[in-house]
């Protein structure tokens, strides 16, 4: 199995990172304020003003290490990284296949099982540990909701378009999403609806920024594997997107929705560690994002079973996992690309 590295997430505005020997350094101005071996290093995650020098730019590129790039909304600026690896053969499959809506369509089918599969399991994890304290109103909606689900993910085996799958997805959101606000027990954060562009309120910008943490993670996944990031079958071709990796976050959000309630309903972040900008937009202060990003990283260490794979694992591996899975059947290698489902 291959060894879980660390990501980097680098928040200090005007701060300067370079290389000394086997070393990566931050400062600020005069002032070292950090000092981690490099050897272990599987990408850089800069936020707002961070300045990196070319000579470590250079090592990361020579070594796989991505860097990217986040303003201080965790919105994607940029990203450097080195040459392409990856069997040219593998990606020539993978572009094939999605443009061959018989062989594209069971797998954005499949991936979307996976995520409504994980919904429905967030619901029911609620309800096993929570429905003797949950009023009977809010405990229907939430029954109501997880039958939903699983009639939704029912109905995926009967669409063959890619419009009629995300059209089954969008209503399968509408209901998760519905009765959001029933699994937050904390009264200070409220929910009503997803909103992303900009997040208007503290549970989806939490969303949001892990969501983006989340598709760094499945690009860099994907790219190891020697997989196109850009090349998706769920989610089309755009220039400058990373369709497929966007695909591969899909099955994950639940995951990313739990661990945006566990920080929530543990108060582990409170309503005071959030700001609103000039455009209306609500952010996590500096010392609450340092907080988020110490405990993405822990949850990351945390092993599940992978059944495909039968054996446990990091929770930071499961994208590179599933990539695997991916490229084993775009080579032939099994029948179907096979979802992870959270058990």
């Amino acid at each position: 199995m291959r060894p879980l590295r660390n990501v980097i997430y680098i928040q200090t505005q005007n701060a300067w990172v370079h290389k000394d020997n086997d070393n990566l350094v931050m400062k600020v101005g005069d002032e070292t304020k950090a000092r981690i071996p490099i050897h272990k290093l599987q990408g850089l995650i800069c936020f707002g003003q961070v300045t990196i020098s070319p000579y470590l730019m250079a090592h990361c590129a020579e070594n796989g290490i991505t860097i990217t790039y986040l303003n201080m909304f965790g919105k994607f600026l940029a990203r450097v990284e080195g040459p392409i690896s990856g069997n040219v053969l593998l990606r020539r499959t993978q572009h094939l296949t999605g443009h061959d809506p018989a062989r594209s369509i069971p797998i954005a089918r499949l991936m979307l099982t996976g995520k409504l599969y994980n919904q429905r399991y967030v619901l029911r994890r609620y309800l096993r540990d929570y429905g003797d304290k949950t009023d009977n109103h809010a405990l229907k909606d939430l029954e109501t909701a997880e039958k939903r689900l699983a009639r939704c993910m029912e109905q995926l085996n009967e669409c063959h378009s890619i419009d009629t799958l995300m059209g089954r997805e969008g209503e399968a959101a509408q209901v998760y999403f519905g009765v959001f606000q029933q699994l937050i027990r904390q009264p200070d954060f409220s929910f009503d609806a997803r909103r992303r562009r900009p997040p208007t309120d503290p549970v989806n910008a939490l969303l949001s920024f892990c969501y983006t943490l989340l598709i760094h993670d499945c690009r860099s996944a994907l790219e190891s594997t020697g997989l196109d990031p850009a090349s998706g079958f769920l989610h089309q071709l755009r220039s400058g997107r990373p369709s497929l990796a966007l695909d591969m976050v899909e099955e994950f959000r639940p995951m990313v929705d739990r661990f945006v309630l566990s920080l929530i309903n543990k108060r582990q972040l409170l309503i005071k560690d959030f700001e609103t900008d000039s455009n209306g937009a609500v952010m996590l202060k500096e010392e609450a994002r340092r907080t988020l990003l110490a405990a993405w990283q822990d949850r990351k260490q945390d092993t599940l079973l992978h059944r495909w794979f039968d054996e446990n694992v990091p929770v930071g591996l499961l994208p590179w996992l599933q990539a695997q899975i991916l490229a084993r059947h775009l080579r032939g290698d099994c029948d179907s690309y096979v979802p992870f489902l959270w058990k």
